[in-house]
């Protein structure tokens, strides 16, 4: 089964535990430093790999250093990265994450290239050729934003492929653009403070109401350590999240993503779909960083036993 995801790209370098930025030049010895491959696109994409699925990556990346160890990162994994262009006069986007004791992790974030990718980076038939297609944050990837791509979506769709949508900003201004997506797409997975700001609305099962009238067939809005919850024509089912001690939650959500849509892959329906999700969202927050701990689909489900 092939995925393709589409959007934010990202290289993360996270610290474990940082209780604070130390004065003049000051020096905090840590636990542990890793770099991974994250964003709405490139992380899912790593996870859906680990979890067995086919899986090619579009987006727009530096011709950097940076965007070379993204690109080995996400290669290594399996990802075909053959689908992200590299940027000349642009950064890779990155972020550096200092990890709180408690999982918290604040960011110093650079979006870079991500924002210039565009509708031509799709190659022709790639999406409709596909059994899924993520959308990761097209609230950062604007330019896709456009009715010739939204027409690719559409396409793709009548094709057969199944196609998801998560969202990495908390910017208004970004959530509202990102919302002319909503009537192109199956499956909406914001989590409760991007659902909030959409609709105005601080009930995340009204706020998941609101958004399921503008298009998806289903809008899973995650909770965090509270769960999610998913909601469709027939009604809005509340999930526990899973009782696991939280190191980090830096990629919970693009686990998520990954373990709904390998549910959907798998035949199963939406709400087992998130459950799978629950299960990767909690396998990654045991760990430092957007793929700690996943090994493969049948360790993810375990947690679910």
């Amino acid at each position: 089964m092939t995925v393709v995801t589409l959007g934010a790209h990202i290289l993360d370098v996270l610290a474990r535990p940082v209780e604070g930025i130390p004065d003049g030049q000051g020096t905090v010895v840590v636990e542990r430093i890793r770099v991974t491959a994250a964003g709405a696109a490139a992380g899912t994409a790593v996870a859906l790999a680990r979890l067995g699925n086919e899986v090619v990556s579009v987006g727009a990346i530096g011709a950097d250093d940076l965007g070379d160890l993204l690109v080995t990162i996400m290669a290594r994994e399996g990802v075909d990265v053959r689908g992200l262009v590299r940027r000349t006069a642009e950064q890779t986007s990155a972020s550096i994450l200092p990890i709180r004791p408690d999982g918290g992790r604040p960011s110093f974030h650079v979006p870079g290239a991500n924002l210039t990718l565009a509708p031509d980076a799709v190659g022709p038939g790639l999406l409709e050729a596909a059994n899924a297609v993520h959308l990761g944050g097209p609230d950062v990837t604007f330019g896709l934003n456009d009715p010739a791509f939204l027409a690719v979506l559409d396409a793709a769709r009548e094709a057969g492929a199944v196609v998801t949508m998560d969202l990495l900003s908390t910017m208004p201004d970004l959530l509202d653009g990102a919302a002319a997506f909503l009537p192109h797409v199956d499956h909406f997975l914001p989590n409760e403070e991007q659902a909030a700001l959409m609709t105005g609305e601080d009930d995340p099962e009204k706020a998941a109401a609101a958004l399921l009238a503008r298009g998806p067939r289903t809008v899973v809005v995650t909770l965090g350590g509270e769960g999610s919850i998913v909601a469709t024509a027939e009604g809005a089912h509340r999930l526990p999240a899973l009782p696991v001690e939280v190191v980090d939650t830096t990629g919970c959500g693009d686990a998520y993503c990954a373990g709904f849509i390998t549910g959907l892959t798998h035949g199963k329906d939406v709400l087992e779909a998130a459950r799978w999700g629950t299960a990767a969202a909690a396998t990654v927050a045991q760990g430092l960083g957007s793929d700690a701990g996943l090994t493969d689909l049948d360790a993810v489900l375990a947690l679910l036993d």
